[in-house]
């Protein structure tokens, strides 16, 4: 990960920084601690992100429209982090923006876990209900001028395929599940505005529950029943599989909430479809991060291990088709 200068960011805020230091996070973005102070002289603690690879990923989401979509989500109520600036291009620093760096647990892994986080497992069913209940009533038109990406499902699923062929890769895991999906799916316009990648690894929670919702880089129109089956994927339960929603909740209870929020009724059967679709689509995200690494584009230990994920996504899709969920 690039150093960043603490004066070059000091200059796109025009505020003192006293430290903008690494951390550790997602494959696709470049995240940094920014510690910056007001003019009051009170402390005004800053996210960096950017590209990992100074442009986003194929399929990604512009940084400076995720920027917007983040903001026009922040100004309906929704708990993300208020963006700060947006980065041009002659800042240097690739795609990206500065935000608002909020209190609360980002690693999964901890909060899911460890004992002072229980009241906040025992809400975050309801709570991500209500944030997709009011996040997928958003009018499309409200992010009219966004480069959102739009297709129907049958499309979506056609160019997910091709891409699993563009890596010569034979798994007939992964060609039964497209044949399954194949069957199923209908070809519905994309008429909500979805997160994309709603999961328990993009959480930032407190003690007492949600705080925000972090990484909109893969929103798009589509289902939102996407949405709700993606947050129920086996990967991000991170070992807590009796509960399937993220690993903190029970999927009667998401769809109850939900639906009581304002999201409208929850089709059980495709529900479960976008649970094995988004199960599928990690693998390709594991096939492609692998080969980030391995085709020298992008050498990274943390793809390397994520590409050898391909394993446990095969014995999870033949689970969910033997027995209609894990």
């Amino acid at each position: 990960m690039a150093v960043v200068d603490p004066q070059a960011v000091a200059a796109l805020i025009d505020a003192p920084v006293t430290r903008a230091e690494a951390l550790s996070g997602g494959a696709s973005s470049a995240t940094y601690a920014v510690d910056a102070l007001h003019r009051d002289g009170a402390p005004w603690p800053l996210i960096l992100q950017c590209a990992a690879t100074g442009s986003v990923p194929e399929g990604g989401l512009p940084r400076a429209d995720q920027a917007r979509l983040q903001q026009l989500a922040f100004a309906a109520g929704l708990p993300v982090a208020e963006v700060v600036r947006v980065l041009e291009p002659g800042d240097g620093l690739g795609e990206g923006f500065i935000m608002a760096r909020l209190p609360g647990e980002a690693l999964a892994s901890k909060w899911l876990k460890l004992p002072d986080y229980a009241p906040a497992r025992a809400v975050l069913t309801r709570q991500c209900a209500e944030v997709l209940a009011r996040l997928h009533q958003l009018p499309v038109s409200a992010a009219a001028g966004l480069a959102l990406p739009t297709a129907s499902t049958a499309d979506a699923l056609a160019r997910m395929f091709a891409n699993y062929r563009r890596f010569g890769v034979d798994s007939p895991v992964f060609d039964l599940a497209f044949a399954w999906l194949k069957e199923r799916v209908s070809d519905r316009p994309a008429t909500t505005i979805v997160h994309g990648d709603f999961r328990s690894g993009n959480f930032l929670v407190a003690p007492d529950g949600l705080v925000a919702v972090l990484d909109w880089e893969l929103a798009h129109l589509g289902d939102g029943h996407e949405d709700l089956g993606w947050l129920c994927c086996n990967s991000w339960r991170f070992g807590v599989w009796q509960n399937p929603v993220g690993g903190f909740g029970q999927r009667e209870e998401l769809y109850a909430a939900y639906e009581a929020a304002g999201g409208g009724p929850v089709d059980r059967d495709r529900a479960a479809l976008w649970e094995v679709w988004g199960t599928l689509k990690w693998g390709m995200a594991c096939l492609q991060l692998g080969d980030d690494h391995v085709s020298g584009r992008l050498k990274s230990v943390e793809r390397a291990a994520i590409g050898r994920r391909v394993s446990e996504v095969e014995l999870d899709l033949m689970h969910l088709l033997k027995f209609g969920g894990i």
